[in-house]
């Protein structure tokens, strides 16, 4: 019989130590995260800004963050979501939602520290690399940031790549390369490895789309219609003909003004129940809100439990 010795044993587990909890639940790698945000001690309490770039199911989130010992704060931050504002109303966690997010976010950053006007970024969207520090201003840098996306993989053509590359474009210095870009090709030799901005310039403005609308139009009018029928609607109404002329227009909307929208609150006057107006009524139901007593209401009262006590004591 073989023999197989015990590694977890009584001095493993005395000498265990718990991960943390966003190890455990695999949301933090803490490697990638103190090498993002340590700081060199001669640059004192300067803060060290992260691109935070995030894909859920159903939108794109960019944020530009720094860390504290109290935890992270956010200076700017900007989803897919608003991009209905400019005129998208369907696909927030497309390629070119992503990019779209990137581009506001970094336009909404520099407006808010007054350098839109100093660095503009790039004039036209073609999918050339492109870097603001380049273009350096003698009076102010570029704001820089560098690119944070959490757990995610970093293969080629990720969204999060779409994030970072709208932000370079509208005027943010994040330094990066080609190589995670749709175009790349990878070779054995790396002196052999191309981009195309070509193609990552098409997939940036939905061309991909187009062509799979374009095809489908000719071959099934059934599936283009059932899988097309969000699309169809945006296009009308937009006034766009085609999804690249679409982004074109969310491109130049949110370079014109990348201010968040403020929600419109609308209050409805409740519907109550009761003339002490303390159950309230809803179309699910009713619920109980008290309401704070007045002063007649509270001397009432005290003297109701006055009575009560005396007639408790009279029966004794």
């Amino acid at each position: 019989m073989a023999f197989f010795k015990v590694t977890k044993n009584k001095a493993y587990y005395k000498r265990y130590q718990t991960k943390f909890r966003r190890r455990r639940e695999a949301k933090t790698d803490y490697y990638a995260r103190k090498n993002m945000i340590i700081q060199d001690l001669n640059k004192y309490v300067a803060p060290k800004y992260r691109l935070v770039a995030r894909v859920t199911n159903n939108k794109v989130i960019a944020q530009i963050a720094y860390s504290t010992l109290i935890g992270d704060k956010v200076i700017a931050e900007a989803n897919s979501k608003e991009l209905k504002t400019f005129g998208l109303h369907n696909a927030f966690t497309s390629y070119s939602a992503a990019y779209a997010t990137g581009l506001l976010l970094a336009r909404r950053l520099l407006k808010t520290l007054k350098l839109d006007s100093v660095y503009t970024g790039i004039k036209k969207i073609d999918g050339s690399e492109y870097d603001v520090s380049s273009q350096l201003n003698q009076a102010k840098r570029p704001f820089m940031a560098i690119l944070d996306i959490g757990i995610r993989r970093p293969t080629i053509g990720n969204r999060v790549f779409a994030v970072m590359k709208g932000a370079c474009d509208g005027g943010v210095h994040i330094p990066h390369s080609t190589r995670k870009f749709p175009g790349y090709s990878k070779e054995a030799k790396k002196s052999d490895s191309k981009y195309d901005a070509k193609v990552h310039r098409d997939r940036i403005f939905g061309k991909h789309i187009d062509n799979y609308i374009n095809y489908l139009q000719k071959e099934d009018q059934d599936s283009y219609k059932k899988q097309f029928a969000l699309w169809i609607d945006s296009l009308k109404k937009s006034g766009s003909k085609s999804v690249e002329e679409l982004f074109g227009k969310v491109f130049e909307g949110i370079r014109k003004n990348p201010d968040r929208v403020a929600a419109k609150k609308i209050s409805k006057p409740a519907v109550y129940a009761d003339k002490e107006k303390n159950v309230v009524k809803t179309s699910k139901g009713t619920y109980r809100r008290d309401r704070k007593l007045t002063l007649e209401q509270r001397k009432q009262r005290i003297v109701q439990k006055k009575q009560a006590v005396e007639k408790i004591l009279k029966s004794k």
